[in-house]
């Protein structure tokens, strides 16, 4: 198994957006042998060490059954399939995918069709998949239901049922000083203004991971470019290539000199590339297809996840009901820079990255942002997700936010909208 290089990997990764064609047959099951995997990523993300700590674990009453939302034409569900092909190849295991699962009665059917096909562990990938999941864990408590984005596992007491994410707005942020370096680039060179500084964004919807990742990239650019601003639109889609590239287009049009985003699609990083407009774009990189524009991309790295959640199926031991992966523990990963990216960029982002795996610096540390022209010292977030939205756990600790917090829940929770951020479609 290669090992990890550092927190970048390698810029030519099958991850990257341009992925491969899928058809409607997709979402019927495809049963993969582990020698018939094809190729996944051209750096592995799984380190000799990780693997090595299961060398005498016994997998082989493990079954595993993974759901995605859509196909490897989505970044995000390309990210999650790599991890899973990568996990279960490095650890032996059968496993079965299914594709194109809508958030619907679609992914209870397709989660009870896999634990009735024997798979003993069964992961979802999409937010609205989880109310399903919770009824398939109900149904069949011998089986391990595992969910990413979700909200309810503290909650509901299933001990079979469990949430896992990572601390994506620690890549964000890096990701957020790539863009701020390169805008400080354009600065010097006279392409800009200070003034003109603008960066805009394209969401999904107004959920709070959205937010905490926009935030966080924000507060990225923000802390090597004081001047940045940003404008924020939504799609209502967390995949809408059309949606996404007039987005792009009509942000560009409305003075923003860099563009991010927090969808799923080309659309932004094709838009870019034919405006000439610098891109930071999600989940894998855009290189090849865009190679004058792009500069970096972060990503959680769901492999490390998924070895440690189908141990414990293995080893019948419990599997952490909030499971959050960081930096450190190599679940949030950055891709190579691009061509597009500034000189010292690199340098700039590693500095910072040794910061954040020390623990002396915090994405929402509450002096770099303000709220209503405020600083805040309380907020009350929304951690158990009631009906009415009523703030329930204190999130401010030694004067930070703290986002995916040791005693809370794994999903985002940061909802504010800070200064410096405009927020132009808030229907979603």
């Amino acid at each position: 198994m290669k090992k990890l290089t550092a927190l970048f990997l390698a810029g030519a990764m099958v991850i990257g957006l341009c992925a491969c064609g899928s058809t409607s047959e997709d979402a019927a099951a495809e049963t993969v042998a582990v020698e018939e995997v094809a190729e996944i990523a051209e750096e592995a993300t799984l380190t000799d060490s990780t693997v090595e700590e299961t060398e005498n674990v016994d997998f082989s009453g493990v079954k595993a059954g993974f759901i995605f939302l859509h196909d490897e034409n989505s970044t995000y569900d390309l990210n999650f399939i790599n991890g899973a092909k990568e996990a279960c190849d490095a650890l032996g295991i059968e496993y079965v995918l299914k594709t194109n699962i809508p958030e619907g009665q679609e992914c209870y059917d397709a989660a009870c069709e896999l634990a009735d096909a024997g798979c003993n562990f069964v992961f979802a990938d999409s937010f609205g998949h989880e109310d399903y999941m919770i009824e398939a864990a109900k149904e069949f408590p011998e089986v391990q239901f595992c969910h990413a984005t979700g909200t309810k596992a503290h909650t509901e007491g299933l001990a079979n049922y469990h949430n896992a994410f990572a601390s994506i707005y620690e890549g964000r942020y890096l990701a957020g000083i790539a863009a701020g370096m390169k805008i400080n680039e354009m600065i010097a060179n006279g392409d800009i203004t200070e003034d003109q500084a603008k960066i805009g964004y394209i969401g999904a919807y107004t959920y709070a991971e959205v937010i905490s990742g926009y935030t966080s990239f924000f507060l990225g650019a923000r802390s090597v470019c004081p001047s940045a601003t940003m404008e924020v639109t939504f799609t209502g889609s967390w995949y809408d290539e059309t949606a996404e590239k007039e987005a792009a287009n009509n942000l560009i049009a409305d003075g923003c000199i860099l563009i991010s985003q927090h969808a799923d699609s080309m659309g932004a990083p094709t838009a870019c590339e034919t405006a000439n407009v610098p891109d930071v774009s999600y989940n894998g990189s855009t290189a090849s297809a865009c190679p004058n524009t792009f500069i970096v991309s972060s990503r959680i790295n769901w492999a490390p996840y998924f070895v440690y959640a189908l141990t414990q199926t293995a080893e019948g031991e419990a599997i952490d009901t909030d499971w959050t992966g960081n930096i450190a523990s190599e679940s949030v990963a950055l891709t190579e820079l691009g061509s597009a990216a500034a000189a010292g960029t690199a340098e700039a982002i590693e500095a910072a990255r040794a910061e954040l795996e020390a623990g002396t610096l915090h994405v929402f540390d509450t002096a770099t942002f303000t709220v209503d022209g405020e600083t805040l010292t309380s907020y009350m977030a929304d951690v158990d997700t009631d009906a009415e939205f009523t703030g329930d756990h204190e999130v401010i600790v030694d004067g930070y936010f703290d986002e995916s917090g040791e005693n809370f829940r794994s999903a985002p929770y940061f909802d504010l909208k800070i200064d410096g951020i405009t927020l132009l479609d808030t229907a979603f």
